[in-house]
């Protein structure tokens, strides 16, 4: 039985914490809309985005009312575009990637994601052609989003497709220079990608999963920050194992909450419901950041000695928490740390605390990777592969997923201020150490073996 203490602590996330579900994604398999002729395969795709999707918004408004919680993005993910068009060119990708927006839009979608290839082994014609078209694609539709997986742990690393998209990041970002090359916020590129990751730019629909299903992202930062302080505020001599059973019961009350919110929805939709990922998503709002958890447990500047155990300790509490709670987490659940949408991290980034250095050993113990890092514009392609293939080891060597979403600013150098606006936020250009240093290793090409963790047969 729920104590009435429970009850009104939830109650409190919601109304003073900005805890919210922050992402309603719909999940649509879209295999059988695959057609020889593109025009017809794009009216298909139309079709089935209108009836399925359409009942997506007003479900979220409905029941966000009915229990007093907010629904902030309700978004689609679609079956990797690469295996729906086998045989087209980048002409037709393209033209994909229109008729996804646009249906999109008619349903009053958000963002749909899964303009994607995996990629992590080989590479075949449709997937070529897809990353050939991801900078129109990207770059000239609102709502589409992609993802490539180019690692996987029991495959190893594919060099040459790194090589291939990161040509194609710097292109995207250079096509659309005029808003700070911000498509490329809407690529990302991943090792071990899940087949049920609710959050952009990453999600899909995998191969595994049902014809329609419902997957949600409950996000709390802010809930997770002021649980620790109230615990410090109350009792003395509070230790970390103390902090981390507090937010374990905290991340418990937040999946019991976002698992009713979803079950609901896959029932109005005439959907399955997924999971549940209790990613820890922070915005650019004051007291949503997980930035100032780690300064709430006591890390002064965040980037400083004691920044990844602090962080370690945090994605460890929040998946035992939710486990604990529901048997459908999934996702990545954890804790991100994009840096221009959590104000801390930007601010410790534009204050030397944080470089790319100790971001990316802060991301072998969190839920992605590196998120939403500006670069500077001049940043050569090589060196972008290099950096996604450094994230990529960490994800195969440990068995979990990694992600990079890189946005070369055209025009700005390192220590520049940028400015996407929204809950993109803001943030400096990061420097990069050693540009180029790599370019041989990377130009090598082929592909890393798979570690020996990958034996597991």
């Amino acid at each position: 039985m729920l104590r009435t203490d429970d009850i009104i602590s939830t109650l409190r996330m919601f109304r003073q914490e900005n805890l919210d579900v922050r992402s309603v994604t719909l999940g649509l398999n879209l295999l059988d809309c695959a057609d020889p002729s593109v025009s017809r395969l794009c009216d298909k795709i139309r079709i089935k985005i209108r009836r399925n999707a359409g009942a997506l918004v007003s479900a979220c408004e409905t029941t966000g009312k009915k229990y007093g919680i907010p629904v902030v993005n309700r978004r689609l993910a679609v079956t990797p575009v690469s295996a729906i068009a086998a045989g087209g060119g980048p002409e037709a990708f393209c033209r994909i990637a229109v008729a996804l927006d646009g249906a999109a839009a008619d349903a009053g979608i958000d963002l749909v994601g899964g303009f994607s290839a995996l990629v992590h082994k080989g590479m075949t014609g449709a997937d070529r052609a897809l990353l050939q078209s991801l900078p129109q694609a990207l770059g000239g539709t609102a709502r589409v989003c992609g993802s490539v997986n180019v690692a996987d742990t029991r495959a190893g690393i594919n060099v040459d497709a790194i090589n291939v998209v990161s040509g194609k990041i710097k292109e995207l970002a250079c096509k659309t220079s005029d808003n700070e090359g911000f498509a490329c916020a809407k690529l990302s590129v991943f090792s071990n990608i899940p087949e049920d990751n609710p959050f952009m730019a990453g999600a899909m629909l995998g191969f595994g999963e049902a014809d329609s299903v419902v997957n949600i992202g409950v996000s709390g930062p802010g809930v997770v920050k002021t649980a620790i302080e109230r615990l410090i505020a109350e009792r003395e001599g509070v230790a970390l194992g103390d902090i981390a059973e507090q937010i374990k019961k905290t991340s418990f009350k937040v999946t019991r909450a976002g698992e009713l919110i979803g079950r609901e929805v896959a029932g109005a939709v005439g959907a399955e419901f997924g999971i549940v990922d209790l990613s820890l998503a922070p915005t650019p709002r004051v007291g949503d950041s997980v930035g100032e958890i780690l300064m709430a447990m006591g890390i002064k500047n965040v980037g400083a000695a004691g920044s990844t155990a602090a962080l370690a300790m945090l994605n460890d509490a929040v998946k035992k928490g939710g486990l604990f709670a529901s048997s459908s987490v999934g996702g990545l659940s954890g804790s991100f740390i994009p840096v221009s949408e959590d104000k801390v991290l930007a601010d410790a980034a534009g204050a030397g605390h944080l470089g790319l250095e100790k971001l990316e050993a802060m991301t072998s113990v969190c839920s992605v990777g590196l998120d939403m890092v500006a670069v500077p514009g001049d940043i050569s392609p090589r060196t972008i592969a290099a950096i996604i293939a450094d994230e990529m080891a960490i994800g195969v060597v440990n068995g979990k997923t990694t992600s990079v979403r890189l946005i070369p600013v055209p025009g700005k150098s390192a220590g520049e201020k940028v400015v996407f606006g929204g809950l993109f936020g803001e943030s400096v250009v990061m420097p990069v150490i050693s540009p180029d240093s790599a370019s041989e290793f990377i130009g090598r090409g082929g592909r890393i073996p798979a570690p020996l963790q990958a034996l597991k047969n």
